[in-house]
């Protein structure tokens, strides 16, 4: 009992025992309680954008999720519709959601609509590059060598005597070759796929294109340029330095964008001489890329050619189009001198 009382005597002296300046201890603060912040969870209800019908709900969706996991979790419950396939927006009829938008950024309440459209089976952007540029490479070859079944059995295997002929093959595969080495180790794609139907409306262009330049290129019948050996030899300067343009804005484009980001940035000349294009137009890969198909008809004077040059020159301009107005929208400070894809004109 003594000793009980003895320690009872010792912390009370020692509470009250004087400070530095006198006066008595005061006693030791208590912690203060943290208090947790209630975190605002959203509601995600996602409908059809054709009929209206609710297809899921998603309930405590974090604030800071993206479209992409919101993606990710509609899978869960529609695993036919994996995330290539999905187009997420805000209306019916508007624009699809950019996989990194976040859902507390967006122009919505706590409880969100979105429409879900179903953008039909995926192929990765890569396959389908392989795909149609390989073709051409292989169609092309076999149309050079004469094979059986193509010029007559008297031809098979033969060779033509015209060296533009030769000098042709060694462009037409040269071309090709280099898209399908930029495929795999230069282009940055900002879309990991398409739409699988894609895959059948670029092969039958290309392939199509492809035989049909070759057979008259190759045709034991065919007859050089009207100018000869001068006319060749200013066809295949066009065509080298237009190739080494088209390469050279590649790599300054995918020098632009970090590996594995979609980042957009203006693109501006380097000190690589063939770049300074971009102070005139906003896709010079396509003008280089035209250029290039107009230096091969020069070459081979050859009316196929010519209607490729045409139909990829229309092509190429809608899609420059399309980029010169995503950049001035996008950039306030964009170079107002800059044309799509023809300086000056276009």
């Amino acid at each position: 009992m003594d000793i009980s009382l003895s320690m009872v005597a010792r912390e009370a002296s020692q509470s009250l025992s004087p400070g530095l300046n006198g006066f008595p201890r005061a006693p030791p603060p208590k912690a203060a309680k943290k208090h947790k912040k209630a975190v605002l969870f959203f509601e995600v209800e996602i409908l059809d954008a054709k009929t209206r019908e609710k297809l899921c709900f998603l309930d405590k969706v974090e604030p800071q999720a993206t479209i992409a996991e919101i993606k990710n979790l509609f899978t869960k419950t529609h695993p036919q519709w994996y995330p290539a396939r999905q187009s997420l927006r805000l209306d019916p009829k508007g624009k699809s959601l950019k996989d990194e938008d976040v859902l507390q950024k967006l122009p919505v309440g706590t409880t969100a609509t979105l429409y879900f459209r179903d953008l039909g089976a995926q192929i990765s952007w890569v396959t389908v590059f392989l795909t149609e540029y390989a073709g051409p490479l292989f169609i092309y070859l076999l149309f050079y060598f004469r094979v059986p079944f193509i010029y007559g059995h008297k031809y098979d295997f033969t060779s033509s005597r015209h060296s533009v002929v030769h000098l042709a093959c060694i462009c037409h595969s040269f071309h090709y070759v280099k898209r399908l080495l930029e495929t795999l180790f230069v282009h940055r794609f900002s879309h990991g796929t398409m739409p699988l139907r894609n895959i059948f409306k670029n092969c039958t262009y290309y392939w199509g294109f492809a035989a049909w330049m070759a057979y008259y290129i190759n045709h034991p019948l065919y007859t050089p340029p009207t100018y000869g050996a001068q006319q060749v030899k200013l066809a295949l300067a066009i065509f080298v330095i237009c190739q080494l343009g088209n390469f050279s804005i590649h790599m300054a484009l995918r020098d632009l964008r970090p590996a594995g980001s979609k980042t957009r940035k203006i693109p501006y000349p380097t000190k690589n001489p063939f770049t300074w294009l971009f102070l005139l137009v906003s896709c010079p890969n396509y003008t280089y890329e035209v250029g290039s198909w107009i230096g091969f008809a020069i070459m081979t004077q050859c009316l196929p050619v010519a209607l490729f040059s045409l139909v990829g020159f229309t092509q190429m301009t809608i899609w420059a189009k399309g980029k010169h107005r995503s950049y001035l929208k996008e950039f306030r400070d964009y170079p107002p001198l800059r044309m799509p894809i023809v300086p000056f004109l276009l």
